[in-house]
């Protein structure tokens, strides 16, 4: 074992001493080793991450289905979220009960009616020219601000706001903030899945690219390893010193990417979408992961250069290829893509029916089938160029250096191919996902744009919102709709829906045609047993004889409008205002349908404003809405974030390969300027050389991803199709990155085609 530490010493002194060239190669791998660690840093840190989001988060939630007494440690508190140009704000309006209620994360004081306390982010907004608009929403007193212990991260608009408005029917009574955790807020399983086949799909490519990293400089180091033999080493030792040179690589690299992984982290916070920001405390890797990556890199960088000598005969005149005739072999390299396939088999029976266990089972599955892709590229680009044809000189070129080594231009592709098929799979799973999880309503906006939710029902009948909101700078028209759940003499209760307003509020549900107030209307739904004329209903909770209703022989069916998602299965009544002329009624809800300005951008602006200083707890939805999961939004933005790191690795990854090739066949180049050759020809070349691998990796590539994500989508039960626009879209980001790593190697081309490059010790 000593001879083994002084052989591996030796190697790593050599990777040092080596001259100009020697550095450059260290400098090369420690980038490249650097790049990829930081990614396997920055992928430590996302559990503790999100554990340090969800302990805040926990420690401000309130538990609303508890009771709770009157006393001088209670607070009542009710939602007060709204939105801004876009922007969520979260907050609560609070109203205490006593001097000893109790004070939510981050807060130094309870908010008195009229004051209100916010994050810093929701400061700033308000403090800007662009929040102008948005201070008239509260007209409150800012007393303060929250603490990071009260926010999901520093970029969250969040407030509360004191309100002497809150009564124990408008609001929940609470003694504490705070609920203990439970398996019940855990993701369901095909978002669990998500993440996972996510995390699969960003850390792969980066393992691929830290194998091909640490075999930069390959010829500069056979050259020395040569001299090595000539003064007496044997195979053995030669392997043990080479592995050597790339551990100093290696652990210079593990540095270098703790320096990349410090800096990513001071800025991190700034540049990810507001949905997912955190605090620059959060970002620090779980040190049992972090220990793994800085023992697990060494470790296969080693493995990796040694795999590399398998097929390097080192003599003491030089360095021999065993570069036989022998052609890659196909059947072993189907093992993982036939594995992975067998793995998958819990979604035979669908992503709902899949444990926990099946979950991390598919994971690793998918992981089997991306790894197949980087295994079976070198054996498809050598079928390929072995049969490829005559063309320009550029392309002749081109094709003959692959020809003879298409290996180094295949390791710097790998990362694209598995980094494209994860991405290919993973859109087509986010596409089924996101419409499991999305409630959308699709009522037409014609009319309206904008309903209005009053928290009581009966200020909303009084005719004083209608009056508040028409006066509105921006509001062209609005009208009152009633919703009614009547009984029947039998006390059925909920048969049938009454939405009492005026034609062009009812026209929201069905298409009416001619309708004048007094007209009823029945909708019809060939599921569900209609109303008869004739049928007695009692319109309010007491079942008096004045809320007593009869459905008159005149009442019309009609059809519902087209998208219409308030039905629920029950018969639905459609009664204009004099049709109810007399009658009592207790109602259900009261919404205001909102006619705006569509040349003001600002109109639901001042809408929202006119709202919250009339009741800060109504709502403001528009007619027409895609609401998703907000887990699902923070996935999604969270993914968007690692694969754009991720392409900004590959492209510096295949810029540095680019390089280091060039380097290598500095003379070769030059000899051929020399000779006549234009730096045209030798441009085209190298981008031949790129591009023909980087083509058929992506065939490969979005034949596997979208394989994958039909397997996904059949397992979703969602129609198997193909996302075409996301596959053109990863695709042309793919050979973007191409396009670009090319474009930023020619200046070196340049430099290295120069007459200088002839001479030789």
């Amino acid at each position: 074992m000593r001879r083994w530490g002084a052989e591996l010493a030796l190697g790593m002194r050599l990777s040092v001493s080596g001259g100009r060239s020697g550095w450059v190669r260290l400098a090369m791998i420690a980038v490249g080793v650097g790049l990829g660690v930081a990614m396997l840093l920055a992928a430590a840190t996302i559990p503790g991450l999100m554990a340090a989001r969800d302990a805040r988060l926990t420690a401000r939630t309130v538990e609303l289905n508890q009771p709770v007494s009157r006393g001088p440690d209670t607070l009542l508190i009710n939602s007060g979220g709204t939105e801004y140009r876009g922007r969520t704000i979260s907050g609560e309006l609070v109203r205490a009960e006593g001097d000893r209620a109790p004070l939510p994360p981050g807060v130094e004081r309870l908010p008195a009616a009229g004051e209100m306390v916010v994050s810093p982010a929701l400061a700033r907004l308000l403090a800007s020219d662009e929040g102008a608009l948005l201070r008239g929403r509260w007209n409150e007193r800012v007393i303060g601000t929250i603490g990071a212990e009260g926010l999901s991260g520093p970029r969250e608009y969040f407030f509360y706001l004191g309100t002497d408005r809150l009564t124990e029917d408008s609001a929940a009574r609470i003694r504490s903030f705070g609920i203990a955790q439970s398996r019940e807020g855990a993701l369901a399983t095909a978002l669990l899945l998500l993440c996972l086949i996510g995390l699969v799909a960003l850390l792969l490519p980066v393992a691929v690219f830290l194998t091909s990293a640490v075999r930069f400089g390959g010829e500069g180091r056979d050259r020395r390893l040569a001299a090595l033999r000539l003064v007496g080493a044997d195979a053995a030792m030669i392997r043990r010193i080479a592995a050597g040179e790339t551990l100093a690589g290696a652990l210079l690299g593990l540095v270098v990417g703790g320096l990349f992984f410090l800096a990513a982290g001071l800025m991190a916070h700034r540049f990810v979408p507001a949905g997912v920001s955190f605090y620059s405390a959060d970002f620090r890797p779980v040190p049992a992961l972090a220990a793994l990556v800085v023992v697990l890199v060494p470790v296969t960088a080693v493995l990796a250069t040694v795999f590399a000598l398998r097929r390097v005969v080192v003599e003491p005149l030089g360095v021999v290829r065993r570069a036989d005739e022998r052609r890659r072999r196909l059947w072993w390299r189907l093992f993982l893509p036939v594995v992975g396939l067998a793995l998958l088999y819990p979604l035979r029976d669908g992503l709902t029916t899949l444990s926990y266990g099946d979950v991390y089972q598919v994971m690793a599955g998918v992981a089997a089938l991306l790894a197949g892709v980087a295994l079976l590229l070198p054996w498809l680009v050598e079928a390929v160029v072995h049969r490829l044809g005559g063309g320009s000189v550029a392309w002749e070129l081109a094709v003959r250096r692959l020809q003879l080594d298409s290996g180094t231009a295949v390791r710097a592709v790998s990362g694209i191919a598995v980094s494209v098929a994860g991405a290919i799979a993973l859109q087509g799973l986010l596409v089924t996902v996101q419409a499991q999880y999305t409630v959308e309503t699709r009522h037409g906006t014609a009319r309206f744009q904008s309903l209005v939710m009053p928290n009581d029902e009966r200020s909303g009948q009084d005719g004083h919102w209608k009056e508040m909101l028409e006066e509105t700078s921006g509001v062209l028209a609005v009208e009152t709709l009633t919703l009614i759940m009547p009984t029947q003499p039998g006390g059925q209760e909920g048969y049938a829906g009454l939405q009492i307003g005026g034609c062009a509020a009812l026209q929201q549900f069905a298409e009416l045609g001619a309708c004048t107030d007094g007209d009823t209307f029945v909708i019809s739904d060939p599921g569900v047993p209609q109303p008869r004329p004739g049928e007695v209903y009692f319109l309010d909770k007491a079942r008096s004889e004045a809320s007593r209703w009869t459905l008159p022989p005149t009442v019309r069916t009609v059809t519902p409008a087209q998208g219409d998602m308030h039905r629920s299965g029950a018969p639905a009544i459609l009664v204009t205002p004099k049709a109810l002329k007399g009658v009592r009624t207790d109602p259900t809800s009261v919404s205001l349908y909102v006619a705006l300005d569509s040349s003001d951008p600002d109109a639901v602006e001042r809408l929202r404003n006119t709202v919250a200083q009339t009741d800060p707890t109504a709502y403001v939805v528009p007619v027409l809405e895609r609401t998703v999961l907000s887990t699902l939004v923070k996935i999604r933005q969270a993914l968007l974030a690692g694969a754009t790191a991720l392409l900004l690795l590959i492209g510096a990854s295949m810029l540095v390969n680019v390089a280091e090739q060039l380097r290598e066949r500095r003379r070769v180049l030059a000899v051929l300027t020399a000779f006549g050759t234009r730096r045209s020809t030798l441009a085209g070349s190298v981008l031949y050389q790129v591009a023909v691998p980087v083509l058929l990796g992506l065939a490969l590539a979005v034949a596997t991803g979208t394989g994958l994500a039909a397997i996904l989508q059949a397992a979703a039960g969602a129609p198997v199709q193909p996302d075409w626009t996301g596959i053109g879209a990863t695709s042309g980001a793919a050979a973007l990155v191409v396009l670009l790593t090319t474009a930023a190697s020619l200046p070196l081309l340049w430099r290295l085609t120069s007459p200088g490059g002839l001479r030789s010790e």
